[in-house]
C-alpha cells in the first residue's frame, strides 16, 4: 500500500512504535479490523466494538503472519511490533485520509437521504466502461466502513466512488475529511435521522457539509427536483449540475417507459445531445438515479455510448430492489433499509408487478418525534396504491395499519406485531403467482422474511 509503511502510519495517527527498526520502513499490504481478513504483511487495527474487544485477537493475526497491530493498549506480550495510539477508529479514519491523498486518484462521494446505494452503483457501473473502478461495498459508508473502503485501493485503481451515510451533524465533515471528493453528488434531501437533524432543512445542513472538502476545480451534482437541493446556487466558488425528471434541470430525461419490474428505458438529454438508455431496475427513481450517472460519467469524458452501456449492464445488490424468482413467486428484496421516501417509491413500483401484488412492510426507525405520523403517511400511501395486499409488521407499523384501513379502498391490511409472528403465519398470507415487496429499516432483520418465502 503506497506509502504506509508503519513509519508513516505511527506518525499520521500521531501512534507510539515498538518492534524491531528493521520493519519500521517496510509497506503493509493490507489493513483490516477484522482478524479473519488478516493477510501476511498485513497491519490489524484492534477495534475495541460495543460486543467484541479486538485485542484478543492480536496473537492470533500475529501468527496469520501479520507485519504489526495498532493498539489502544499493549499486547499482553511485547514480542509483537505495535503501535500504540489513543483511539483506533480515529487512527484508521487518520491513516485512510493519508493513503488516499497518496494515490491521488479522483473521488466521487455520494450522499443523500434516499438512492445513495443504488445511485453508487450505477455510477459505478458507467465508470468501468472507461477506468478501473472501486467502490463501496455493503453498508460501509460510515466513520469506520469509509476508511475500511479506501484501504481496497491500490495503484492500479483509477477512480473511487465512495458512498456516504450519516445520522448526526458534523459527521458528514468528518468523511468528507477523509474522501475530499473530485465530485460531491446529492440524491436527494428526505426525513431520515429526524430523532437528530430535527427536520429536512437540518438534513440538507447536515449532507451539505461536504462541499467544505470538495477538491478545487471540482462539481457539485445534485437532484434538481428535490425542493431543498434546488435551492443550493453556489458553494466555495462552484456552481451545481442539477439533472432531474424536470426539463429546467441541464441533464434530464424524455420518453420514459416503465417496462414493468423488467425496468425502465428513457431518452437522456445532456445540453444539445440525447440518446435512448434502457435501465434494468424498476421504479421511477432509477431514471434520476441514472441521470446523476450520465452527469458524471459526462464530467470524466465517457461517450454517450459508454454511458448507456453502463447504466444497461447495472446489476441489483441483495436487499437493493433484487428480484427474485421462484418457481411460485417473485420476489422483490428490498429489505436492507426503509424510510417514508424509499418505502412509498417501493410501493409505487410494485404496483406494476404480475398477479396478486403483496406488500410486507416493517418498522422504520430513526424517525424522531413524528414516526407515527410518518407510518401513518405510508400506510395512506399504500392504502391509494394499486395493491391487493398490505402486510404491516412491527409496533409502529401498527398506525401504518390503521391508517390503510381506514382508508377503506378495498386493500387486504394485515398487521403482525413482530417478525416472528409474521414467519409463522406466512404461509397462509402466500399464494402461488404473488409478487411480493419485502421492506424495512435494517434493525427488523427482514433477510429472514426474504429468506422464508424463497421455500414456499
Amino acid at each position: 500500500m503506497k506509502n504506509l509503511t508503519l513509519r508513516n502510519i505511527a506518525k499520521v495517527c500521531g501512534g507510539t512504535y515498538a518492534g524491531p527498526d528493521t520493519l519500521i520502513d517496510i509497506e503493509v499490504n493490507n489493513i483490516t479490523t477484522d482478524s479473519r481478513q488478516i493477510e501476511k504483511g498485513g497491519l490489524f487495527v484492534a477495534i475495541v466494538g460495543e460486543r467484541v474487544d479486538g485485542h484478543k485477537f492480536v496473537s492470533q493475526v500475529m501468527e496469520k503472519g501479520a507485519l504489526a497491530v495498532l493498539v489502544e493498549q499493549k499486547p499482553e506480550t511485547e514480542e509483537y511490533p505495535y503501535i500504540q495510539v489513543k483511539s483506533s477508529l480515529q487512527a484508521v479514519k487518520d491513516i485512510a485520509e493519508f493513503y488516499l491523498e497518496q494515490l491521488n486518484i479522483p473521488v466521487v462521494g455520494i450522499t443523500g437521504s434516499v438512492g445513495k446505494t443504488s445511485t453508487k452503483e450505477v455510477i459505478a457501473s458507467v465508470l468501468k466502461e472507461k477506468y478501473r473502478t472501486l467502490k463501496t461495498q455493503g453498508n460501509f459508508n460510515n466513520e469506520l466502513g469509509l476508511p475500511l473502503t479506501v484501504f481496497r485501493l491500490r495503484d492500479e485503481d483509477e477512480i473511487a466512488v465512495l458512498e456516504m451515510g450519516i445520522s448526526d451533524f458534523g459527521e458528514m465533515s468528518r468523511l468528507a475529511k477523509i474522501a475530499k471528493p473530485d465530485i460531491s453528488v446529492i440524491t436527494n434531501i428526505g426525513t431520515c435521522h429526524l430523532e437528530n437533524l430535527g427536520d429536512r432543512d437540518g438534513v440538507l445542513r447536515a449532507k451539505t457539509e461536504v462541499f467544505r472538502y470538495v477538491k478545487d476545480g471540482g462539481h457539485i451534482v445534485l437532484n434538481g427536483d428535490d425542493d431543498k437541493l434546488s435551492t443550493v446556487k453556489e458553494s466555495n466558488g462552484i456552481t451545481p449540475v442539477f439533472f432531474g425528471l424536470d426539463e429546467k434541470n441541464e441533464i434530464y430525461a424524455t420518453d420514459i417507459v416503465s417496462r414493468g419490474l423488467k425496468g425502465m428505458s428513457c431518452e437522456i438529454h445532456i445540453k444539445e445531445e440525447h440518446f435512448p438508455v434502457q435501465i434494468p431496475m424498476p421504479g421511477i427513481h432509477m431514471v434520476s438515479n441514472a441521470l446523476a450517472a450520465a452527469a458524471v460519467g459526462k464530467i470524466y469524458g465517457l461517450t454517450n455510448e459508454e454511458i448507456a452501456n453502463g447504466i444497461a449492464s447495472l446489476e441489483a445488490i441483495s436487499g437493493r430492489f433484487k428480484m427474485i424468482e421462484t418457481e411460485n413467486l417473485l420476489i422483490v428484496d428490498d429489505c436492507y433499509n426503509a424510510n417514508p421516501m424509499s418505502m412509498k417509491a417501493s410501493l409505487d413500483v410494485l404496483q406494476d408487478g404480475a398477479g396478486r401484488r403483496v406488500a410486507i412492510l416493517g418498522d422504520m426507525g430513526e424517525l424522531g418525534e413524528d414516526e407515527i405520523a410518518l407510518h401513518e403517511e405510508v400506510g395512506a400511501h399504500a392504502a391509494a396504491a394499486n395493491i391487493e395486499v398490505c402486510i404491516c409488521v412491527g409496533n409502529l407499523c401498527k398506525y401504518m395499519a390503521e391508517k390503510a384501513k381506514a382508508a377503506n379502498t378495498g386493500l387486504t391490511v394485515i398487521y403482525e406485531p413482530n417478525r416472528e409472528s409474521l414467519l409463522a403465519n406466512l404461509e397462509s398470507y402466500i399464494k402461488k403467482g404473488d409478487t411480493i415487496l419485502v421492506k424495512a429499516s435494517h434493525f427488523m432483520q427482514f433477510d429472514k422474511v426474504v429468506e422464508a418465502l424463497q421455500k414456499f
